[in-house]
């Protein structure tokens, strides 16, 4: 897998090609208000990326749905339409089966 970090701020582009491992029960979940899952990159080369076509943008406010301590997001909209029900996980379906 690869992954492309870019700072925006002080326009950088940073790859970074590894293996990575998905867990629902890593004790770092616990770190990350709002996370289901921590995955954890082992990288197995890093290296810089040309910027030249990344504008220069900085960060005025936060996403409403951006997880935090302490804050309860909104729905997305795209999460209530029926048509995407079946590919939601229990946690995020409005029909009785959501998880708490």
């Amino acid at each position: 897998m690869a992954l492309l970090f870019l700072d925006f701020e002080v326009p950088k582009r940073l790859r970074v090609n590894g293996v990575a491992q998905v867990a629902a029960d890593d004790p770092l979940c616990a770190e990350f208000p709002g996370s289901v899952f921590i995955v954890r990159v082992t990288a197995s080369l890093i290296f810089p990326n040309c910027p030249r076509n990344i504008h220069k943008m900085q960060l005025t406010e936060y996403s409403t749905y951006a997880p935090r301590a302490n804050y309860v997001s909104p729905v997305p909209a795209w999460k209530t339409f029926e048509a995407f029900r079946d590919a939601l996980p229990a946690r995020d379906r409005d029909d009785g089966t959501q998880k708490e």
